[in-house]
């Protein structure tokens, strides 16, 4: 599957239609950024019940701001529209496609019961 790219137009409904979103933050000046897009689109290939996406800082600038991102290339993922990943830095192949191995074994039920203890303690 190819990347999609997201815009303010189609980021919260990528988010929310698809149960594992992939998100690749970027800018065309950043030579890490560039480095790293052909790990990127590799892994799209390999993993087609992920949806892999791209947000280019540069022309989103809301969306980056959003999710407070202050470097570049940074890595999100989500899973059943939870955020259980945020990291900037470009990595290897192998780590990429240990991190979505992780990401994907992830029972989201246990994170759920994570969130709810840690929402619980803050009101407490």
């Amino acid at each position: 599957m190819a990347t999609v790219e997201l815009t303010a137009d189609n980021f919260q409904s990528t988010i929310t239609d698809n149960a594992n979103v992939i998100i690749d933050f970027w800018a065309p000046w950043c030579g890490p950024c560039r480095s790293f897009a052909p790990t990127f689109e590799t892994a799209a290939e390999n993993n087609p019940g992920i949806v892999f996406a791209k947000v280019n800082t540069e022309e989103q600038q809301e969306i980056a701001a959003a999710f407070n991102i202050r470097s570049i290339p940074t890595l999100m993922i989500f899973r059943d529209q939870i955020a259980i990943y945020s990291e900037p830095g470009a990595m290897a192949a192998s780590g990429f496609d240990q991190l979505i191995g992780q990401a994907m074994a992830l029972d989201m039920d246990d994170v759920r019961r994570e969130i709810a203890g840690q929402e619980a303690a803050d009101k407490g």
